[in-house]
């Protein structure tokens, strides 16, 4: 396997560490507390454990080497039951001698080898005959057999007489310390970034249009401030709209009213060549009025509620056959979606009025993503836009008369007006080339 160069080593490690602030700030505790637990337990184990363990070790190697002396001194049955009793009242030690045995030619070596060196060591440094040891047989006990030319030698001692057994009481008051930290660091960092959560929620439903009425600041000084500053920011947006549209009302009945006394005196006056023709400005005045009107003040008051769109979609074909268009809907039973209906059913209007205006068949259709949301396509067969100039058909006033044929009656806000409302719900509207020839205006929506 090959290593990385040392300059990719940090963008190896940030595209593998946590993304969000939840996880990054879980990682910032964590990862000094284990680092730190660990630093402590190999301390511990190097310093004290093994130190302790060496000593055990060390007195009962001399022990046993007290056992083998006395015995060597005076071979006789009679001493070694002195030495068995004197072994067992002071040292804890079972001392039996084997009489023509031998030592085992098997070493049994537990799976910690810390504790077999260390004792292999002290027997090594106190007994000069050859020596043989078992760890692993007996769980509380220790097998220490030493060869005398009449036999063996053979010692049960206490396993707490070779090894420091009270380790893991350390490790486990330890790993319990480090679980009630985390745990206490865990709950406090998911409060800090659930009020942070909030925050981000309420930004994104008032960029849907949504007010969170409830939406209260709360979490750190700093969050609370962030929180504060937002629902300033967001009053004097909402201040600036109502201004707007108010604005727009009065804009609006100020054009109507000369609008509908000149329609009153050309009904009044007498036949004229150029009657027809000025009813027809009269009329294009008053649709650019009104979608002029609808771009600016849009649907945003609007509530959000379940709706089907097979009913949606069914309203918005029908107006397309109303404009001389054959129209095909296909929409999956129950597919429903929580929707501004009135907002949402300008933006279709637009989007089939264009299809009907441009093609003669039109495709309206919905499905479910894999990842989560829908999707509805608005295509027809009409002579459809160059790929390069999608986004500017989206700009405001843009009718792009060289690639469509020019609706009299549009002013260029049909597209802009569908796409404003796509992005009040979370989504947005994209184009692109249909399987019938023309244009395929996608409308992507988030569950």
């Amino acid at each position: 396997m090959r290593l990385l160069p040392a300059s990719l080593w940090p963008r190896f490690l940030k595209r593998r560490l946590p993304t969000s602030l939840w996880g990054r700030s879980l990682l910032i505790i964590v990862l000094p507390v284990l680092v730190m637990q660990v630093a402590v337990t190999w301390a511990f184990f190097d310093m004290h454990w093994q130190t302790v363990t060496a000593r055990l070790s060390d007195g009962l190697a001399g022990d046993i080497a007290w056992a083998a002396e006395s015995w060597r001194d005076d071979p006789t049955p009679q001493n070694m039951a002195v030495i068995s009793e004197r072994a067992q009242r002071s040292m804890s030690l079972s001392i039996a001698l084997q009489d023509g045995a031998t030592l085992p030619d098997e070493k049994r070596r537990g799976p910690v080898g810390v504790v077999d060196r260390t004792l292999e060591k002290a027997l090594a440094a106190r007994l000069d005959q050859p020596f043989w040891f078992d760890t692993t047989r007996y769980p509380a006990y220790v097998d220490i057999r030493v060869q005398q030319p009449q036999g063996v030698l053979r010692i049960i001692a206490p396993r707490e007489r070779a090894v420091a057994t009270q380790a893991h009481i350390f490790v486990l008051w330890l790993l319990i310390a480090t679980v009630l930290l985390m745990g206490v660091a865990i709950l406090f960092i998911r409060n800090q970034v659930r009020a942070i959560e909030r925050l981000a929620e309420a930004a994104e439903a008032f960029g849907r249009g949504e007010t969170h009425e409830r939406f209260k600041p709360h979490g750190a000084r700093e969050v609370r401030a962030a929180a504060v500053a937002f629902l300033a920011m967001r009053e004097r947006i909402q201040r600036h709209i109502d201004q707007r549209t108010a604005l727009l009302a009065s804009v609006s009945h100020d054009l109507r009213t000369p609008l509908t006394r000149l329609r009153l005196e050309l009904a009044l006056a007498p036949p004229f060549k150029r009657a027809d023709a000025m009813r027809g400005d009269l009329d294009e005045m008053e649709h650019m009025i009104d979608e002029y009107l609808a771009f600016a003040r849009g649907e945003a008051g609007e509530a959000a509620q379940p709706v089907a769109l097979s009913d949606l979609l069914a309203a918005a074909g029908e107006d397309a056959r109303r404009a001389g268009a054959e129209v095909e809907v296909a929409v999956p039973d129950g597919l429903t979606a929580s929707l501004r209906p009135l907002a949402f059913k300008r933006a279709l209007a637009n989007l089939t009025g264009n299809a009907a205006a441009h093609g003669e068949h039109v495709r309206l259709s919905a499905r479910d993503l894999p990842s989560g949301g829908l999707e509805i396509a608005v295509e027809d067969d009409g002579p459809g836009i160059p790929e390069d100039m999608h986004e500017e058909a989206f700009r405001p006033f843009s009718r792009l008369d060289a690639s469509r044929n020019q609706n009299h009656k549009g002013v260029g806000l049909g597209l802009a007006i569908a796409r404003d409302v796509a992005r009040g719900h979370g989504g947005d509207i994209t184009l692109e080339r249909s399987d019938m020839g023309g244009l395929r205006a996608l409308i992507r929506l988030p569950g």
